[in-house]
């Protein structure tokens, strides 16, 4: 078993990881129940979000959180069983969006961002898939000049601190970028070193073609259990046992409930999602990736249409899906952008981003198995951070010296 390696998750996340160690000579088993990049890592809005230097904290203004009582928002949606499960690890990500708490987060989170676009650039030259990737940024569009001064000054910021690029436009200015969006925007700020994908599963899809080019092995299959034996691993799976001298844990979502049978109580939570697909009025076209910042919506021309990708929703993971927020954000979408068409998925698309409470994943070290590896708890920037996950972990794993700093990305932060 020596070098024998087991990667639990075909998302962004895990796939890159697998990739990483099998070029670096491991044998290296993928496993999923689903083909790589259709869960997490197919749903979202497609960005590989060099600017994402700040992670979304809790709102704690108060009168942000009356605006969420009602539950008619498109950015934020609840249910009173999905707080109430979710209760400690919401309490915490609350506390942890504090002012003085987020300032200290903002960095180390920073330090994973910033290495991004250069761990994507790699793997997309490798597995040619450039045809995918579009590397002119996207907007952020605002209704009010307030907001879009504020949230300039944070640009600003986030240029000197962390080398984000952008441009501030005007309304005249982005009505030339993109001339088909209503008079309600005051303007825009346009990210420019930020990247858009047509086809975010299928970019998972090609590093994992690139994975077993490398020679690694993919099985899709329920997974049943995992546990110990001797100095390594059996995993159970419904197409039988595998074993490895060292096993990754990179579920996502499913990554805590995986644990707790090792005694691992990790304060994971979900925020859900949808998206749908739209056509475009005829002759008519959306330019770019935007981001309706007041409202809390994405519209993207992909591949498969225009998707809007709604905010998050707080509700178990395996909650009955509820479309109020997808038709409340369409409402408001259709004002935005009156070109959008008619919708072209036979129903919308529901997924869950794995959250933990001080908005970094971890990466590291399990804290009591040796050969057990964690990766998973990314937020919204799965699909941004994977591969630098997958350089980082690797590293760690071989015994090298890691590209940053990983100790605020352990899993004992949270307590053996």
């Amino acid at each position: 078993m020596s070098r024998e390696t087991i990667v639990l998750g075909a998302g962004m996340v895990g796939v890159s990881i697998a990739w990483h160690l099998a070029r670096r000579g491991r044998s290296v088993l993928l496993v999923d129940r689903r083909p790589p990049g259709r869960e997490t890592s197919f749903g979202n809005g497609g960005l590989i979000q060099r600017e994402a230097v700040r992670p979304y904290p809790f709102p704690r203004e108060v009168g942000k959180l009356l605006k969420v009582l009602p539950n008619r928002r498109a950015d934020i949606r609840y249910s009173l069983g999905g707080i109430l499960k979710a209760a400690g690890p919401l309490f915490s990500y609350w506390r942890h969006s504090a002012s003085n708490q987020h300032a200290r987060i903002i960095p180390e989170y920073a330090s994973l961002i910033m290495l991004s676009t250069q761990e994507h650039e790699p793997m997309i030259e490798a597995a040619g898939a450039s045809e995918l990737v579009r590397k002119e940024g996207w907007l952020e569009v605002y209704r009010s000049a307030a907001e879009l001064d504020a949230r300039a000054e944070e640009a600003r910021d986030a240029e000197q601190r962390f080398g984000v690029t952008h441009d501030l436009l005007d309304q005249a200015a982005l009505r030339q970028r993109e001339p088909r969006l209503s008079e309600r925007p005051v303007g825009a700020i346009h990210w420019t070193n930020a990247w858009s994908v047509a086809d975010p599963g299928g970019l998972v899809a090609a590093y994992a073609e690139l994975f077993e080019r490398e020679g690694g092995r993919f099985l899709q299959a329920d997974v049943r259990g995992l546990s110990r034996t001797g100095k390594g691993w059996r995993l159970e799976t419904d197409a039988g046992a595998q074993e490895a001298e060292e096993v990754v844990v990179a579920l996502g979502p499913w990554a805590g409930q995986m644990l707790e049978p090792l005694g691992y109580r990790l304060p994971t939570f979900v925020k859900r999602g949808y998206h749908m697909h739209y056509a475009a009025r005829e002759g008519q076209r959306l330019h770019h990736w935007l981001l309706d910042a007041e409202v809390g919506y994405i519209l993207a021309p992909m591949s498969a249409g225009i998707r809007l990708t709604t905010g998050a929703e707080l509700k178990p993971l395996d909650a009955p899906p509820d479309y109020g927020q997808l038709a409340a954000a369409e409402r408001v979408a259709r004002e935005l952008y009156p070109a959008l068409g008619e919708r072209l998925d036979d129903e919308p698309w529901k997924g869950a981003r794995p959250c933990l409470p001080d908005m970094k994943p971890i990466i590291g070290p399990a804290p009591r198995h040796d050969g057990l590896w964690l990766a998973f708890g990314h937020g919204h920037q799965g699909f941004t951070l994977g591969p630098a996950t997958g350089r980082l972990l690797a590293e760690m794993m071989e015994g090298e010296a890691p590209a940053v700093d990983m100790t605020p990305f352990r899993a004992d932060r949270f307590g053996r």
